[in-house]
């Protein structure tokens, strides 16, 4: 029974061993990359809490609104009891008028209790904080879209890059391949006396080219995919796969959409606006405040035979009004300031709408240049194939020898990678137009 268990344990074991391996060995698609940056990426996580930031500022702007309701209560003992004067004709009406006598009055004891109550009727400043939230968050809302479109880009442009790269890397070791063979040949004929020891010596110095060149590129693979969790926001240790297949797909125009960039500046410029209008209305309209009390007064005594403590109600309502008549010009100097940043806003708007269109204009030359070299590449693909078939059948014939077929194999193969090359160097330049255009979440998967 123990035996059975144990092997039962095993293979428990061994199937997590193997699951765990095959998930390892997951292959990620690019939609799948940018799915996770989505939600794992570290500044859309921030720029997620900025968001709730943004919503809780607009909940606190809108609760000074709310009735401001306050408890207060106070105890005083007085060593030494008030003074007041008083007209001296009050006690002698033979006093000549000017003249007063001191009079001291009250209880040691004083106690004061109360509910104070303020709620705003109208307040420039918390209404201008209310709109000035609400623009802040829609703000902060365009500048998060702006970053997930960063991410799109970011996450498209690595995943394009180590594409290439690990294309490259596949030719150079067939390369390697090739001219290790060609060197077996070489070797050949030179002990044939058919071939200089030169001639092997330039293999030899082509094949230690082409493992230098196969080290950095696995360096530089190594390099991009990392660069890709980082941005996916997922652990260096994961063993992370991409698609290595290269397909041209024809990516269709489309018309722009938000351009984010511009959509920001133009937000900005409604918060200044907003900011001018809040300045202007507190420095020509009062706030008024409904206020009200209602408490208790008590007055004590404590010395016998007559001491006592009693206590008074109180309580008031009425209107609290608040104008400012002089403050130093602090007003006016911050709505010049406010004229000065919204020139400079009319400028950036100018400027990024120029800025984009003359980066479209330099995008599209570019993807149609990167287009017409794919169709090029393809008829060099279709040259060197016609090549590379013929001098297997002169082989065959004994015409040519292995190191020609294996130059016309290397140059199928350069043709090849030049190709892939111009797909990729194609999808870049229409990731970019699609980023100008404000469509990047378009992307072709």
């Amino acid at each position: 029974m123990k035996l059975v268990n144990t092997h039962k344990l095993i293979l428990l074991i061994l199937f997590l061993f193997l699951k765990m391996e095959i998930a390892s060995a997951q292959v990620w698609t690019l939609k799948q990359c940018i799915d996770t940056a989505l939600v794992h990426n570290n500044n859309l996580e921030s720029g997620r809490n900025s968001i709730a930031i943004g919503k809780e500022r607009e909940k606190e702007a809108k609760a000074h609104l709310l009735p401001k309701v306050t408890a207060n209560a106070d105890y005083k003992y007085f060593t030494d009891l008030l003074y007041q004067l008083m007209p001296l004709s009050t006690f002698n009406p033979a006093a000549s008028e000017g003249q007063f006598n001191e009079i001291q009055f009250g209880v040691p004891h004083n106690i004061n209790a109360n509910l104070q109550i303020a709620i705003p009727l109208y307040n420039a400043d918390i209404q201008g904080a209310i709109r000035n939230t609400n623009l802040a968050s829609e703000l902060t809302e365009l500048k998060y879209q702006k970053s997930e479109e960063e991410v799109y880009f970011e996450i498209s442009n690595l995943y394009y890059n180590a594409k290439i790269i690990s294309h490259q890397l596949n030719f150079v070791k067939a390369n390697l391949k090739n001219a290790e063979k060609l060197l077996e040949n070489l070797q050949s004929l030179k002990n044939e006396k058919l071939a200089t020891g030169t001639d092997v010596s330039k293999i030899e110095l082509q094949i230690s080219q082409l493992k230098n060149q196969e080290q950095n590129l696995s360096y530089k693979y190594d390099q991009i995919i990392n660069a890709l969790k980082f941005t996916m926001g997922v652990s260096l240790d994961l063993n992370l796969e991409i698609k290595t297949n290269i397909k041209f797909q024809e990516s269709l125009q489309e018309e722009s959409g938000i351009i984010l960039d511009y959509q920001i500046a133009k937000t900005q410029e409604q918060l200044i606006q907003s900011e001018i209008s809040t300045l202007n209305q507190s420095r020509f309209i009062p706030n008024v405040n409904l206020v009200g009390s209602y408490g208790t007064t008590g007055f004590g005594y404590d010395q016998s035979p007559n001491e006592f403590l009693k206590f008074f109600p109180m309580s008031f309502v009425g209107l609290q009004l608040s104008y400012p008549i002089f403050n130093k010009g602090v007003t006016k100097r911050k709505l010049k300031q406010k004229h000065f940043e919204l020139e400079n806003n009319a400028l950036q708007q100018e400027l990024i709408s120029e800025a984009n269109a003359m980066k479209i204009e330099n995008a599209e030359m570019q993807k149609d240049m990167t287009e017409k070299s794919v169709l090029t590449t393809e008829e060099q693909i279709a040259l060197a194939q016609k090549i590379y078939n013929e001098s297997l059948l002169q082989k065959n014939e004994g015409l040519v020898n292995l190191t020609e077929v294996l130059l016309a194999e290397n140059a199928l193969r350069e043709a090849q990678q030049a190709n892939l090359t111009a797909i990729v160097d194609y999808l870049k330049a229409d990731l970019e137009l699609k980023k100008l255009r404000g469509n990047i979440k378009n992307i072709n998967y």
